[in-house]
């Protein structure tokens, strides 16, 4: 007999001993039937999120990137500020430089007027003062280098070209940065130039010329107008310190040229007087009358050394005179004599050899001093109020002299 195909099929079950029980199986149908029970809607839907077909293709889902949009949202957000801060730092340095280089004019253009007014100078001196930034040292009282140029300050007879001072480590004495009313100057050094162009203009008066002559000494070169003709003079200044804060000159070496026949040189001693240029000695010995015109005065001939024979043997020899003459020794010596000696006895003498009397009788009359009076001049340095100043080197240069100055303590506007 045949059993339908849903009864279900139980083991049977024998009389022995207990066996392991087998679980039952599970019939296909029976789960088909109880997923009638639930619509396959809901089934669909559980997290109660159904969506239709036509909204999942207009927006297909993606999985999103949460790394690359943080990144460019930062950097978006980022630039904009950092270049927001940088503009404002920039911005707020230019104004804190423009403010500290104001106050710094404002302050040299105050120092330069009371310079002017204190050392009653024509043109204002330029001031500068180093170091960065200004409003800080100004705060703290102290400089740390002030240089001062002044043009063209009256000294004596000469005008100071220029004198250039650098002071270091300067305090100033203030109830604050805008009450300044004084400043000490620990260091100052400086230098003053006397320029040769300004010697011309004041000293020579157009016609003397100052130029270097040596390491310390000038040379002055120009024309001097003696009974109505105009010698050419020179003149040999040597440059030397007097005391701490001065310089003078010692004028020496004046000599007038007459032409070129004759020197003058003011004064008694051996080298001094009126002599032949080598020159005008070298004509006058091939000139057989003018030699023997000297030759026949006993002064010139007792100056010159030759004895009396060798003279009376040359005046009757022209062999002999110009052996005698010819020889280095007697042209040295004939350079060596003073014609002033000579030209009140023997005024004719001189006029043979082409000598103005007039201008003979005029030269004795010019002194050295008066002469040297001409070019000679003294510099000297103001005293400060407080501290030292001292002239440490003299020297000259082609385009002046100059003259290095340090001090120490120095104060200023007490």
């Amino acid at each position: 007999m045949r059993t339908p195909h849903n009864q279900t099929h139980h083991p049977a079950q024998s009389d022995g001993p207990p066996s392991e029980s087998v679980p039952p199986r599970r019939n296909p149908y029976d789960e088909l039937a109880s997923l009638a029970d639930h619509p396959l809607d809901d089934f669909l839907t559980e997290d109660g999120t159904a969506t239709s077909r036509d909204e999942d293709a207009e927006a297909p889902w993606t999985p999103p990137n949460h790394r690359r949009g943080n990144r460019r949202r930062n950097r978006a957000t980022g630039l904009p500020t950092l270049a927001r801060v940088l503009v404002w730092v920039l911005t707020l340095a230019c104004l804190v430089t423009l403010a500290d280089r104001w106050a710094l004019l404002y302050a040299e253009h105050k120092a330069s007027q009371q310079l002017k007014d204190k050392l009653h100078l024509v043109a204002a001196p330029e001031v500068h003062i180093g170091g960065f930034p200004f409003l800080t040292q100004l705060a703290a009282q102290r400089l740390d280098s002030v240089s001062v140029t002044v043009p063209d300050i009256p000294a004596d007879r000469v005008t100071l070209t220029q004198v250039t001072a650098t002071a270091h480590d300067i305090r100033l004495d203030g109830d604050g940065p805008t009450a300044v009313r004084g400043a000490l100057v620990r260091q100052v050094h400086g230098q003053v130039l006397l320029s040769f162009a300004d010697m011309d203009r004041e000293l020579g008066a157009s016609q003397v010329a100052f130029t270097a002559h040596g390491t310390g000494g000038v040379r002055a070169h120009g024309t001097l107008r003696i009974a109505g003709r105009a010698l050419s003079v020179r003149a040999d200044a040597r440059i030397r310190r007097d005391g701490d804060r001065g310089i003078s000159t010692l004028v020496d070496g004046i000599q007038l040229d007459i032409d070129d026949l004759a020197t003058y040189r003011p004064g008694t001693g051996p080298t001094e007087g009126l002599h032949l240029t080598p020159a005008s000695a070298r004509r006058l010995t091939r000139e057989a009358e003018k030699i023997k015109a000297l030759l026949s005065v006993p002064e010139i001939v007792h100056r010159l050394g030759v004895p009396d024979s060798a003279v009376r043997v040359a005046l009757r020899d022209e062999d002999k005179l110009h052996q005698l003459t010819g020889a280095p020794r007697f042209l040295h010596d004939l350079t060596r004599v003073n014609l002033l000696d000579v030209a009140l006895a023997h005024p004719k003498l001189l006029e043979r050899l082409g000598l103005d009397l007039s201008l003979l009788t005029a030269l004795p009359k010019l002194t050295r001093p008066q002469i040297a009076d001409r070019y000679s001049f003294a510099v000297r340095l103001p005293a400060p109020p407080g501290g030292a100043v001292r002239l440490q080197r003299v020297a000259v240069d082609k385009d002046g002299i100059r003259v290095d100055v340090s001090g120490t303590g120095v104060l200023l506007g007490r």
